[in-house]
């Protein structure tokens, strides 16, 4: 990668999809992004409750390896607004996560969940139809049987590709609170579904029943100290998983000790430092994301102000502290006025796990390279933006005085924020979601 051999990456703006214009309506802003196990197949999900696919072209990744516009593959409606009459709520139709099964045949099988419900559904190429019916004419309409005087043989011909997205499983109604997380265990028949206070493990062929794997919630509500925020398989062991909370814990939990895991194998918690000790150290200490590392050995977590890496035989610190956006340390109370101390913001892996990238605000988002223990800024801008200009590095400064290429901490557009990216599983390819727009940027090598 600039590819496994030492030096930064430099990247170069590939492409970037959707509208410019200034007023952005609530159901085209991108709620999660997801890359399919090669990488070919890039999944967004919208506030609108839309899954969109785009598709490499093969061709062009053929003639320059490590390049490849993505172009759109299918379009459809995942989830429809619903209202839950017993409670009185309404049930939003936007798509919280998306996740790839890994491919087994020619068609496509991805997961997607709202507050919910969560459908499996299978993503299909049609390019052939089949003709010469008996009974029906070449419109499809049926004909007088009293006319039918041969019997022929249907045949199937060619046709325009057509891409067919159709609902397998709809797996409902074992979620009291909002679903934040569903993963997909390696075991390829298996996935769990997270909420605030249980996780579930499902069968992918079974809809009508899953199995409780962790329950958090106490006897008495008043109780509650803490909540789930999100859960995820480990990549190679399939009895493995993790779950990280409000309070910044993440506990490892083991299926074979016990079906109901409530007591943990492990637990990974950094113990608070005195001095930064203020009124918001318990909600900037929240995780708000946790991903294993592609070699299963360490884990990443996203709180608000920083990344930390964890080795999963160490749990009394994290390995590595990574700091995203420091200089709001000083601006807490007017981002906790906002509402901007409770954004939730994710983290990727690079496929080498050499590389970390997690986002902030202005629509800036950070890269960590972890082995030559450098950290820089890039902006997911359309300003200057030909196919292969090099990216500029951007620096937040939050003194008086500022340099000529510096933005000064309080000009920071704090509407302007990077929730979602996700990193190609095998090259520098990067999703980033900017409100409704996807940028793809790539290195330029």
């Amino acid at each position: 990668m600039a590819s496994g051999s030492g030096g930064e990456i430099q990247w170069c703006f590939s492409q970037v999809k959707g509208t410019i214009e200034d007023e952005v309506t609530e159901a085209d802003i991108i709620s999660c992004v997801e890359f399919n196990s090669d990488g070919d197949l890039l999944a967004t999900g919208d506030k609108g409750g839309r899954v969109v696919i785009f598709q490499r072209d093969l061709q062009a990744k053929a003639a320059i390896p490590s390049r490849g516009e993505y172009n759109v593959y299918s379009t459809f409606q995942s989830h429809e607004p619903e209202f839950d009459y017993l409670k009185s709520v309404e049930i939003e139709e936007k798509i919280n996560k998306i996740r790839w099964l890994k491919r087994t045949n020619k068609n496509h099988f991805l997961l997607s969940t709202n507050d919910k419900t969560i459908k499996l559904w299978k993503v299909a190429e049609r390019d052939k139809k089949p003709e010469g019916y008996n009974l029906k004419d070449d419109g499809g309409i049926m004909r007088d049987p009293s006319s039918i005087t041969s019997l022929r043989v249907p045949t199937f011909s060619p046709m325009e590709l057509m891409v067919e997205a159709s609902p397998k499983r709809v797996f409902s109604n074992a979620h009291t609170y909002h679903i934040n997380s569903i993963s997909v265990n390696s075991d390829l028949e298996t996935y769990l579904s997270a909420d605030d206070l249980r996780i579930n493990l499902w069968n992918l062929e079974i809809t009508d029943q899953s199995f409780n794997i962790v329950d958090i919630k106490p006897a008495n509500m008043e109780d509650l100290t803490e909540v789930i925020t999100a859960s995820e398989f480990h990549p190679n062991e399939c009895n493995m998983f993790v779950y990280s909370s409000s309070k910044g814990t993440i506990r490892l939990c083991d299926m074979r000790q016990q079906a109901l895991c409530d007591s943990y194998a492990k637990i990974f918690e950094e113990p608070e430092d005195p001095t930064n000790r203020s009124f918001f150290s318990e909600i900037i200490a929240s995780i708000s994301d946790v991903k294993f590392s592609h070699s299963g050995r360490y884990m990443i977590t996203r709180d608000y102000l920083s990344v930390k890496v964890w080795d999963l035989l160490m749990e009394s610190r994290p390995v590595e502290t990574y700091p995203v956006h420091e200089f709001l340390r000083s601006k807490l109370c007017s981002l906790y006025e906002n509402d901007c101390i409770f954004d939730k913001f994710e983290c990727s892996w690079s496929g080498n796990d050499r590389h970390i990238m997690t986002g902030s605000y202005n629509n800036f988002f950070r890269m960590f390279d972890r082995e030559g223990k450098k950290d820089y800024t890039l902006e997911a801008s359309r300003d200057n933006m030909k196919p292969g200009t090099v990216l500029k590095t951007k620096k937040v400064c939050t003194g008086g005085r500022r340099k000529k290429d510096e933005i000064s901490v309080d000009c920071l557009d704090f509407n302007k924020k990077i929730l979602h990216t996700a990193w190609h599983p095998q090259e520098n390819i990067i999703a980033i979601a900017a409100t409704n727009n996807l940028y793809i940027f790539q290195s330029k090598d």
